[in-house]
């Protein structure tokens, strides 16, 4: 599918696209393993940016956590229909608080802007 040249593209790009490499390019297509497309979806941004803090599990360091199953994660979203949940994603922790509860958004609000330093 061609991102490009359809109208809206960078706001599918955006809310899939880590979701779309775990299922297609680590499951499917075998182009990187699943511990590097982690590593650059986590710790490496984290540090290009200068959140030290962020990105990789450590105690007493701030983390937001996702659990999947890599045997099933994929993204369903389409320029016709972007809102599409991903399958896959069982639970996720955002600063301590549930925000996706067995596949389901529960609404937890506590994400926050982060900072350098």
């Amino acid at each position: 599918m061609d991102f490009t040249s359809k109208p809206n593209s960078s706001n599918i790009s955006k809310k899939c696209s880590e979701v779309r490499a775990l299922g297609r390019y680590v499951r499917k297509q075998g182009v990187i393993s699943l511990e590097e497309a982690i590593r650059k979806m986590t710790s490496l941004p984290s540090q290009t940016f200068g959140l030290y803090k962020k990105g990789i599990l450590r105690e007493r360091l701030g983390a937001d956590v996702v659990i999947f199953d890599p045997e099933t994660i994929i993204d369903h979203s389409t320029f016709d229909d972007p809102a599409q949940p991903p399958s896959g994603i069982r639970w996720v922790i955002v600063n301590g608080e549930l925000a996706v509860e067995d596949g389901e958004v529960v609404g937890a609000t506590s994400g926050q802007v982060l900072r350098r330093g």
